[in-house]
C-alpha cells in the first residue's frame, strides 16, 4: 500500500473511480478475479489437521519437556523401562491436556466467528447482490442503510442523513455525522467525514460508497496484524528460563560426578551409568503436569464466568496484571446511556420535565442518539393521550431538534438539544410547577449547574 492510498480522504470520489478502474454502477464480473485480495482467496482454505499438530507441537517445545524426554531415553538406555514409562507418561499427560483446553477453545473461538459472518449490498453489472465481506474488493461500489456493518474501508460517493457509529475504532458512543468530500491530509481519523471504516455501523440514513480498502489493508485490519503476533508470556519465559537452568546444572552436575568417578579409579562406564542416573534423578517429572491441571482448573473456573481461555499460560500472566489500561466502551462499558433522574433547573427531580422529554423521544422518527434511546426506556406512563403534530429534525448546525403533539385542545412543542443552544432560545425558565418567570436573572445559575453535573459525570 504506497502513501497516497493510505491517505485516501485527501482525494475526490472521481480520482478514485478513474484509480480503481470502476463506476458508480459498479464494477464488471470479469475484472473481479484480479482484484481479489490474495488474502481473500485463501481465507477459505483451512485444514484443521495442520492445526491440531502444530497445536500439539508446542505442548512439547519447552527447555523442561525436552529434558525430561531425555530422561526417559537415559532411563532406557540404563535399562530402566518403569522410569522411562513413567516419565513419557507423565509428559503425555501434561502434553495432551494442554492439547485438548487450546484445541477445544480455539473451536469455540471459530464457531463463535462463523456466526458473524458480515454481508453487505455490492453493485456488479449494474445491479445490487449481497455478498460476504471477503468477496468484496477495491473498486466495489457498496449500497448503505441503517443498521449496515462496514465490511471495508470506503469513501462515501454520496449520502444522506449519514451516521455512522465508529465506537470501536474511537471508543466514541455518539454517532458520527458523514458527507462526501475531501479533506485535509493531517485531519484525524475521527473527523474524517468522507470516509467510512470497516467494522463501523450505520445508524441511520444511506449513502453509496467507493471501497478503497480490504483486509488487512484497512485501518481495523492493520490494527489486528499488528495485535495477533505472537508473545512469548512471562510464565512461559520463567518456565523456560527455569528448564534451561536444570538443564545447565544437570549437565555440570553429570560432568562433575563423571570426573570425581574416575579420579577416584572406578570404572568408566560404571561411572558414567551413576552420573547418568543422576542425571534422571534430578529431572522434574511431575513439575509439567502439575502446572497443566492447575492452569486447567483455573480455565474452567473462568469459562463458568464465561470467560472462553484459548492458551493456558495466559492465566497465570493474567494474575500477574497490577493495573489493567483499557477503553472503556465496549469493554468495562456496553456503550449504552442510563438516565438516572431528570431535574427542573432548580436540580430537583421533575416528572414533569422526565414526562417532556420522554415524549420527545418516543414521537422522534429520524436520526436516534443514545440519550434518546435512555428516554425511551425509562418506566413511565403517560396519563393522557397525546396526537403528533410535526417534527424539526435534529441536525448538527442547530444541534435541537422539535416535537409538536396536541395534549387535548392544547399545542406543545418540546425541544431537545445542547444546552448552550437552547438557552440561547429560552426566553423564560419554569422554577415549579406554578412559577415560571423571565430567564435573564437564571442563565448564570443554569450555567453553574450545567457545569457542576458535567464535572460529576452526571
Amino acid at each position: 500500500m504506497n502513501t497516497e492510498d493510505k491517505k485516501f480522504w485527501l482525494y475526490t470520489p472521481e480520482y478514485w473511480l478513474s484509480k480503481l478502474n470502476t463506476t458508480p454502477e459498479g464494477l464488471k464480473s470479469a475484472d473481479i478475479e484480479k482484484k481479489l485480495n490474495p488474502t481473500s482467496k485463501t481465507s477459505n482454505l483451512h485444514f484443521p489437521f495442520i492445526d491440531d499438530i502444530q497445536i500439539l507441537f508446542r505442548q512439547f517445545s519447552s527447555p523442561l519437556i525436552i529434558l525430561l524426554i531425555v530422561a526417559a531415553v537415559i532411563s532406557l538406555f540404563l535399562g530402566d523401562p518403569t522410569d522411562a514409562s513413567i516419565i513419557i507418561g507423565i509428559i503425555s499427560l501434561s502434553g495432551l491436556l494442554g492439547f485438548f483446553q487450546e484445541r477445544n477453545a480455539g473451536k469455540v473461538a471459530e464457531k463463535l466467528q462463523s456466526l458473524l459472518v458480515l454481508k453487505a449490498e455490492v453493485i456488479r453489472d449494474g445491479k445490487g447482490i449481497e455478498l460476504p465481506a471477503n468477496q468484496i474488493v477495491p473498486g466495489d461500489i457498496i449500497l448503505l442503510k441503517a443498521g449496515d456493518m462496514l465490511p471495508a474501508d470506503c469513501l462515501i460517493l454520496e449520502s444522506n442523513e449519514l451516521h455512522v457509529n465508529e465506537a470501536s475504532l474511537t471508543g466514541e458512543s455518539f454517532p458520527v455525522s458523514k458527507s462526501a468530500g475531501n479533506l485535509e491530509e493531517n485531519t484525524p481519523l475521527a473527523k474524517r467525514y468522507n470516509s467510512l471504516w470497516e467494522g463501523t455501523s450505520i445508524v441511520s440514513g444511506n449513502a453509496k460508497a467507493i471501497v478503497i480498502h480490504t483486509g488487512e489493508d484497512t485501518v481495523i485490519g492493520n490494527l489486528k496484524k499488528r495485535s495477533s503476533a505472537s508473545v512469548e508470556t512471562s510464565f512461559e519465559k520463567d518456565i523456560k528460563d527455569f528448564g534451561f537452568f536444570l538443564l545447565k546444572v544437570t549437565v555440570l552436575l553429570t560432568i562433575f560426578i563423571l570426573i570425581v568417578n574416575i579420579l577416584n579409579h572406578k570404572g568408566i562406564l560404571e561411572s558414567a551409568l551413576f552420573a547418568l542416573a543422576l542425571a534422571v534423578g534430578m529431572a522434574p517429572e511431575l513439575l509439567p503436569a502439575i502446572t497443566v491441571i492447575a492452569m486447567s482448573a483455573g480455565a474452567k473456573r473462568m469459562l463458568e464466568k464465561k470467560v472462553l481461555v484459548k492458551k493456558l499460560n495466559s492465566i497465570e500472566n493474567l494474575g500477574e496484571v497490577n493495573l489493567l489500561c483499557t477503553d472503556k466502551t465496549g469493554t468495562i462499558t456496553e456503550g449504552k446511556i442510563q438516565i438516572n433522574k431528570v431535574t427542573d433547573p432548580r436540580g430537583n427531580e421533575s416528572q414533569f420535565v422526565k414526562e417532556l422529554a420522554f415524549l420527545n423521544a418516543s414521537l422522534e422518527s429520524g436520526y436516534l442518539n443514545p440519550i434518546d434511546e435512555a428516554l425511551k426506556s425509562l418506566d413511565i406512563s403517560i396519563g393522557y393521550s397525546v396526537e403528533k403534530s410535526g417534527e424539526v429534525p435534529y441536525d448538527f448546525n442547530r444541534k435541537r431538534l422539535s416535537i409538536a403533539f396536541r395534549k387535548g385542545d392544547e399545542n406543545i412543542l418540546v425541544t431537545k438539544g445542547a444546552f448552550r443552544q437552547i438557552l440561547e432560545i429560552c426566553t423564560q425558565v419554569q422554577l415549579s410547577e406554578n412559577h415560571i418567570e423571565d430567564i435573564g436573572p437564571s442563565q448564570s445559575k443554569l450555567l453553574e449547574k450545567y457545569a457542576t453535573f458535567g464535572e460529576a459525570g452526571q
